[in-house]
């Protein structure tokens, strides 16, 4: 059994039903003809980003989410924004090459109701905002924090 194989079971067993021990989780390994020692499963546990909570084991990412931020947005927009071209409800974003990816996560993470989502490249970000006039919205407030 690869290691690759063995930690998307742990994944599928810890996602599925609450697990509460190592052995818990050795036994149903096990029934998957999984074999796998203390040692090992507390490595792919560590790697895996799973920890133990009161419910069971979980993944670190659902145990904490990344609080959304206002101030995390307008710091990578000051830092990381070169230009702005507006295309109906969407938005180009320019950036230098390899800040695209940071823009767009600190914008996928504010709580701004004019950004939809986002998709990005090397130097590019595409904002998705609800309609026209939310595009227009973000548009403003990205110079807004451009200016200040």
């Amino acid at each position: 059994m690869n290691k690759a194989y063995r930690q998307g079971q742990i994944l599928k067993l810890v996602r599925a039903r609450r697990i509460h021990t190592q052995d818990e989780l050795a036994e149903a390994l096990q029934a998957l003809r999984i074999h796998s020692t203390q040692v090992t499963l507390s490595r792919d546990l560590r790697q895996l980003g799973i920890v133990k909570t009161p419910e069971g084991y979980r993944e670190r990412k659902a145990v904490q989410p990344v609080p959304a931020s206002d101030q995390a947005a307008r710091d990578a927009v000051q830092e990381f924004l070169r230009d702005v071209r507006p295309a109906q409800n969407l938005l180009v974003l320019k950036t230098d090459p390899g800040q695209a990816n940071a823009l767009a996560v600190a914008l996928d993470r504010a709580p701004w109701p004019e950004v939809a989502g986002t998709i990005a490249g090397d130097d590019t970000v595409l904002v998705v905002a609800p309609d026209n006039r939310s595009a227009e919205g973000l548009r403003a407030r990205l110079a807004r924090i451009l200016r200040s």
